[in-house]
């Protein structure tokens, strides 16, 4: 695990060291889970047993998104069979 991190805060050092890193952290285990009109349902979640689960996540700035994509290329995560989605974030007011 101690290896896995480490090669976890090299890649980090060097997006923040291009300036790219925005923003960072990691998500709680525990929540809760809304769904229907105004989350009249209300169960406790996100479950280990889901098909996919959301640890943390990156804000990165980039020019592109092929160079964010390029940036998560290098996410040591993908050599342990994690997913990495690469997504743009929309400016306020887009709808």
């Amino acid at each position: 695990m101690r290896h896995i991190m480490s090669r976890f805060m090299a890649w980090m050092e060097g997006l923040t060291a291009k300036g790219m890193v925005a923003g960072t952290n990691g998500l709680e285990p525990a929540g809760k889970v809304l769904r229907g009109p105004r989350g009249v349902s209300l169960t406790d979640g996100p479950y280990a047993e889901a098909k996919e689960i959301v640890g943390g996540y990156v804000l990165i700035n980039a020019d592109s998104l092929e160079q964010a994509l390029e940036a998560a290329r290098d996410c040591p995560g993908l050599e342990y069979r994690m997913a990495v989605e690469v997504r743009p974030v929309k400016q306020r007011g887009e709808v």
